[in-house]
Order: structure tokens, then sequence, then C-alpha cells
């Protein structure tokens, strides 16, 4: 097993205490990689992020060592936490997130086209999912459906439900077929040319652990990962498409899950 569960409700199962922990720390990355950093969340990131602050204790040498870089840009933070240090981790922000000024889309369109275009085939067949689950982004103009951050509330959205356990089914499918197929490549563009070890740090961590979680996901349902080969024969478009089924925006925080 390449992660380990740590304790969070002792009166849950495994499989309550696995979702749980599972939708908090997805959203924990999600947040990350929202909006810049505040000095607020700095101060709770220096109280927690010292810590073993994933529920899911990583145990894979890239994940472990992911953490580290994380931890050692936080260092990197002045304790006065003042205005200079803010704006240069929100520049670094920027550059990946806004600007593409280190050439690191967050999202997955630009990484899976053929041109490298945004807002093609992948965010619609994302945009599919959602509505599968009943879910639609806030506005797609502002943050497209296939930007990380809507990714990443999603997988969380499908795993802390508990109400059907066909969800994480779905959960693995969707990051074989979505996520983990650009994720990699995102984390090491942003850890190459990114100024920060915090935001280098963060994207080796979240491709880390989407790793590690689908592994999990593998042993939970009993069903061996697929080749990147039988994904790409999943995804010819010559096989019928699934119905895809409208449904509302949830409201809170946009896009939300």
């Amino acid at each position: 097993m390449n992660a380990v569960l740590k304790e969070i409700e002792p009166s849950d199962g495994p499989l309550e205490r696995f979702r749980r922990a599972v939708g908090e720390d997805l959203a924990l990355l999600a947040r990350l990689h929202d909006r810049e950093l505040d000095r607020e969340l700095i101060l709770e990131l220096w109280t927690h992020c010292y810590e073993d602050f994933l529920a899911l204790d990583l145990s894979g040498k890239t994940a472990r060592q992911a953490v580290e870089l994380f931890r050692e840009g936080l260092t990197e933070i002045p304790a006065a936490c003042g205005a200079e240090a803010v704006d240069r981790l929100a520049a670094d922000f920027a550059s990946i997130y806004l600007t593409h000024g280190i050439s690191a889309s967050p999202c997955e369109s630009v990484w899976l086209d053929e041109d490298h275009l945004s807002m093609q085939e992948p965010m619609f067949q994302v945009r599919g999912w959602y509505r599968r689950h009943g879910l639609a982004v806030a506005d797609w103009r502002l943050r497209t459906d296939d930007h990380l951050v809507n990714q990443l509330q999603f997988v969380a959205h499908l795993i802390s439900r508990d109400e059907e356990d066909a969800d994480l089914d779905e959960a693995a499918r969707f990051l074989d077929e979505h996520l983990l197929r650009w994720v990699d490549d995102f984390a090491l563009r942003v850890a190459s040319r990114c100024e920060t070890r915090l935001y280098a740090g963060l994207a080796l961590l979240t491709a880390a652990y989407l790793e590690e979680l689908r592994d999990l996901l593998a042993e939970i349902l009993g069903v061996p990962r697929p080749s990147p080969e039988e994904v790409a024969e999943r995804l010819r478009p010559d096989r019928p498409a699934p119905v895809e089924v409208e449904g509302p925006y949830l409201p809170g925080v946009a896009p939300s899950w």
C-alpha cells in the first residue's frame, strides 16, 4: 500500500475515515492552488504544516520529498511575514495560474490538445462528468471546467460522498481519464520554472498525492489500475459517449462541490 490512512474518528469505519480524510486533503490542496496566500493562511500553514498535515500519510519517496520541499518553502518566508514576502508569493502564483509566465497551464486542455490550446475537447469531456453528477462550474469563462482546482474539488466531491460506494469507482475512472494524464507534466514544469520552493513543493505534492490516492482506490475497489494504453483505448472517439444530464450549479465558493 502506498499510503497509510491515519486515525480521524475512531467511531467511524475504515471506509468512512478514508472518505473524510481524502475529502479534507483535496479541499486543502485545492485551496492552495485556488488563490494567492494571505498572511492569515501563511500563519495557519506555519502552525500545522511542520507536522504531518495531510490526513493520508503518504509513504512514497516522491511524495515525502515534495512535502519537505513545501516545508522548506514555508521556512523561506520571513518571520514578520511582511508585504514583500507576501508579494513575492503572489508574483509566483500569478506566473503559474494567471499570466502563464512559466508556460505551465493549470488547465487540462493545454496539455492534452494536439495544438496545446485551452478550452478544447478535454474541457468538454470534464464538463460532461460534472453534469452527470449534477454539477456545474460557476463561470467557465473565469475558470474553465478542466482547471486543476475544479478537478480536485470534483474528486473530493465523489470520494467524500458516503451515500454511493459507486462514486469511488467514478473517482478512480476520472483520475485515470483526466487528472493523472497531465498533472505530472504540470507539476514538473512548475517545479523547474517557478521562483519559490513553496509552489514547487505544492505542485509536486499534488501530483504525488493523486498517484498514491489512485493506488489506494485500486486496493479498495479490488480492481488493478489500467495502463496508459488501456486508458487511451477506453477514450477512443468511436466509443459510445456517456449520457450527460444537466445539473444545477451548487452555491458556495465558486466553483464549489
